[in-house]
């Protein structure tokens, strides 16, 4: 599927096609981003009386500003209450990378995070969330349907094996189920 524009209003097909993916392939994890809460709550909600496990993968506190957390405490119970697993911890590709970029310049993490944005931001937050569900030891090295999106909402889902960010150059990325065409 291609999504004309990029963003939030993809967010319901996208996971409607996320859901139905992993269940025709029997896919068992699932891992989307969400910074408000908003997507992971409806992905808690579409997943309901399936036996797929879904990590919902949120910035870490301090991402915007120092001490805050995104992710409403309400929207976090919201989730767990719907059998999802919340992660807060720091982007495999963005915090390693703005440290080394902040005192030497340029980073490999950055190149790495730049060659996936030639699919698109989506493109990028999915195989970094999967890289922090497996590190966190949320879901095991196995495939996956990773779901993410252009600043708010959901508009990319690929079918991938996952792998901890120690092996990030492991993670294959098997098919692209959906992306916007434009972004």
């Amino acid at each position: 599927m291609y999504f004309e524009e990029p963003g939030k209003g993809n967010t319901r097909a996208a996971l409607q096609i996320a859901k139905e993916e992993a269940l025709r392939r029997k896919i068992p994890y699932m891992v989307v981003a969400t910074t408000t809460g908003e997507t992971g709550v409806l992905a808690a909600e579409l997943l309901q009386g399936t036996e797929i496990t879904l990590v919902c993968v949120t910035h870490n506190t301090g991402f915007k500003e120092p001490g805050i957390q995104e992710l409403t405490a309400e929207q976090r119970t919201k989730i767990e209450g719907l059998g999802g697993t919340v992660l807060t911890c720091p982007m495999v590709l963005r915090s390693l990378g703005a440290a080394v970029r902040s005192r030497y310049g340029y980073s490999e993490q950055q190149f790495a995070a730049d060659v996936l944005r030639m699919f698109g931001q989506g493109m990028k937050v999915c195989v970094e969330i999967a890289a922090m569900a497996v590190d966190s030891g949320l879901i095991p090295p196995a495939d996956a349907i990773a779901v993410a999106g252009t600043n708010r909402g959901a508009d990319t889902v690929i079918l991938l094996h996952a792998e901890s960010s120690n092996r990030f150059f492991d993670m294959k990325i098997k098919e692209i189920l959906a992306k916007p065409s434009s972004f």
